[in-house]
């Protein structure tokens, strides 16, 4: 009983650090066009940083 539980706990542990991981990189604004299908949906790939945020304000 107590192998499973030391197997548990780190099974546990592997997937908060997954967690964080896959959070922080979906936070880096660099990362994220890679990630996010939005951009290529919204045709704004190509547009500077300000007519970016101007055509998801509309």
């Amino acid at each position: 009983m107590k192998r499973l539980e030391n197997i548990l706990i780190k099974v546990v542990f592997f997937q908060l650090a997954i967690l964080l991981i896959s959070q922080i990189l979906i936070q880096t604004a660099s990362v994220q066009p890679y990630i996010s299908k939005v951009i290529r949906y919204e045709g704004v790939n190509k547009l500077t940083i300000s007519e970016w945020l101007e055509t998801f304000k509309q």
